[in-house]
């Protein structure tokens, strides 16, 4: 199968950005999905919802990104991927003199490492292909530092090295590589948060925005996009 008929994987699918990105995948394409988070229970809703938004068809799976091992068990020449969009991470808002050095690590685990591992993997299949597209969903934190949520800040600033040098590795291969600089996206994890949600991102938006990459002609990549609440920067940061 070729690249238009191929799968999109999408990590931290299971719910906030991720089940957004999946949700206009659903609506505005003929892509069968394949979700990965690690709540097996809210992947199985997820999946319900993604059907009814119109896929044609779901794979679930629940993987600890950060696990070589989990990771390397995944059969992904089954999945038939063509798009990998590396969306799972985790926020911490916490001082750099507060956190502790578990904290520090998971946030590189979660938000750095599980990217690599995952694209590791799933690379040798994309390379079959006669395209292939790799979209990682890096943050305004990558381009510049935050002094309430530094460990945070460094994971990103890591994320956006690597998927520059990923770009620069693939430059001459048929394997376009995209990073996606967000601002503050509306997600649940701002519901406890007194904030207009129409102050934020819409994360449709960063659905839409990948799909449009996922169309581009084959000589064209968009190595870095800055999405941002029109309004910018809304508080608390």
């Amino acid at each position: 199968m070729g690249f238009n008929e191929a799968s999109v994987i999408i990590t931290g699918g299971s719910k906030g950005i991720g089940l957004s990105i999946a949700k206009v995948f659903a609506e505005r394409t003929n892509r069968k999905l394949v979700l990965i988070a690690r709540n097996y229970d809210d992947l199985q809703t997820a999946k319900q919802q993604c059907l009814e938004w119109g896929a044609p068809g779901v794979e679930i799976i629940s993987a600890d990104l950060t696990s070589e091992d989990e990771v390397s068990n995944i059969d992904f020449e089954a999945l038939n991927p063509g798009i990998l969009v590396n969306n799972a991470g985790v926020f911490l808002f916490k001082k750099l003199a507060e956190t502790s050095g578990n904290e520090f690590d998971r946030q590189y685990s979660l938000n750095t490492f599980s990217a690599f591992n995952l694209t590791k993997h799933v690379l040798p299949v994309l390379k079959k292909k006669e395209r292939g597209l790799i979209v990682n969903v890096c943050s305004q934190a990558s381009l510049k530092g935050y002094g309430d949520s530094g460990a945070y800040t460094m994971s990103k600033h890591a994320l956006l090295g690597y998927t520059r040098s990923l770009r620069k590795e693939l430059i001459n291969s048929k394997i376009a590589v995209s990073a996606i600089n967000l601002g503050q996206t509306y997600s649940t994890s701002w519901e406890d948060v007194d904030i207009d949600p129409k102050k934020l991102i819409d994360p449709e938006d960063v659905g839409r925005i990948i799909v449009s990459l996922s169309e581009l002609s084959p000589q064209s990549v968009v190595e870095e996009i800055i999405l941002m609440p029109q309004g910018g920067e809304v508080d608390p940061m």
